[in-house]
């Protein structure tokens, strides 16, 4: 009998992606000054206030205010009618240096014996159901709130949208675990103030269908968009009116949207939120580096699908664990305990290994903090960072090193392929 599955996402602008962005942005900017920064940051959004709490080992000295109302501004919070906007908005600091008990266990002399940052387990996850090895409903949901975003900054075929929205798509997959179609769609997005509140309704409703709907489509493979037809589902803005939102509307804080950070409720979570926080912090660079073993693995063709989980504890160089799930995907006469095994043989799980593997260290994070850490495209951009003395840093930093396909010949050496 076949099923149903859904996938949310939210955009830049739900309040609790602008407190992410924000504590990410500070992330960036140490890294950017002092690239062995140990970083800890926690950011509040709510009506007209920003609230920055967290622990930092830093040489780097910075403009915390100037770089959240920054970060503020660029997600498109610029008016005072949003009641939240960058260049009224409060900024309150109360960062303050981090514990030496904590950072007895993740310094050492050698860099390589850098034990973990915390305790706990992480999940990697990858599936042949799209090209970028992504669950499809979590694809989708993304893309949906990507280019509505696309479409408020070009202002012309839709003027009136806000900042904050969310998404939600729900696929009828078969026995077999096939996307059959698109069964429904859920659209809410904040908006200008209307006259009428049924032509608003109405107008939403329409453009969000007729315009948004087909720009999604246009952009996926065939097999992808032969998924959609006039039977879907669309549930657009719900409860009606969304003119109150962001920050003003609903209280945001970092890591509160951590299945939409990474695979939509598939795979698995093992609850660590990744914004806010250095790579030492293996809650964040343990969930990069099993994505990219999840991902690689079944790029090499060993499954279909793959869940990859590790953990550690504090202050310790090498993890306590490693477990897969192929769940029954795997075509060859091994099994799952036989393939964590050689996971291990193919990747260095220690720490210290994953910063430099993924080449965690460089200002790479404020690009992950919306529209989900897995998935995305890996390029080089250059970015420029400010000092409170005037003086700027311009660098190429290479982004989502995790997604690279660069362990697949190994994979397959490793496994006689």
């Amino acid at each position: 009998m076949s099923y149903l599955f859904t996938s949310e996402s939210v955009s830049e602008g739900h309040p609790d992606k602008v407190a992410d962005q924000i504590s990410d942005a500070l992330i960036d900017h140490f890294l950017a000054f002092d690239s062995e920064s140990k970083v800890a940051c926690e950011t509040l959004v709510t009506t007209g206030q920003v609230v920055l709490a967290g622990e930092v080992k830093s040489n780097a000295y910075l403009d915390v205010q100037k770089i959240a109302r920054d970060t503020i501004n660029k997600i498109g919070y610029t008016k005072s009618e949003y009641m939240f906007d960058g260049n009224s908005c409060g900024v309150f600091s109360a960062i303050h240096e981090q514990s030496e008990d904590i950072n007895r266990g993740v310094d050492r002399a050698s860099k390589e014996e850098q034990g973990a940052g915390d305790q706990g387990m992480m999940f990697g996850y990858a599936t042949r159901e799209t090209d970028n090895y992504m669950p499809l409903a979590l694809d989708l949901s993304h893309r949906i709130l990507k280019e509505l975003a696309d479409l408020r900054r070009e202002n012309k075929d839709i003027t009136y949208i806000r900042p904050d929205s969310k998404s939600q798509v729900t696929i009828e997959y078969s026995d077999d675990n096939i996307p059959q179609r698109i069964d429904a769609i859920v659209v809410s997005t904040q908006h200008d103030d209307f006259d009428e509140d049924e032509v608003m309704l109405t107008k939403i409703r329409k453009d969000i269908v007729s315009i948004l709907i087909p720009r999604v489509v246009a952009k996926l493979p065939e097999h992808i968009q032969a998924l959609f037809n006039d039977q879907i589902t669309y549930h657009i803005n719900p409860t009606g009116k969304f003119v109150i939102g962001g920050p003003h509307g609903d209280t945001g804080l970092t890591g509160r949207k951590i299945i939409v950070d990474t695979y939509g409720g598939k795979g698995g979570h093992g609850g660590g939120a990744f914004s806010g926080k250095d790579p030492s912090k293996v809650d964040r660079s343990a969930a990069y580096a099993t994505r990219h073993i999840a991902k690689n693995m079944v790029a090499a063709g060993i499954c279909d699908e793959l869940l990859v989980q590790v953990s550690y504890a504090i202050g310790v160089v090498e993890p306590t664990s490693i477990y897969v799930d192929t769940y029954g995907t795997c075509p060859f006469n091994i099994t799952d305990g036989e393939i964590a095994s050689k996971i291990r043989g193919i990747f260095d799980m220690r720490p210290a290994a994953i910063e430099e593997r993924l080449k965690l260290r460089q200002p790479m994070y404020s690009e992950t903090a919306a529209y989900g850490h897995m998935g995305r495209k890996n390029e080089t951009v250059s970015k420029t960072f400010s000092q409170p003395n005037g003086d700027d840093l311009t660098m190429d930093v290479e982004l989502f090193t995790w997604e690279k396909l660069d362990y697949v010949d190994k994979v397959k050496k490793a496994f006689d392929l």
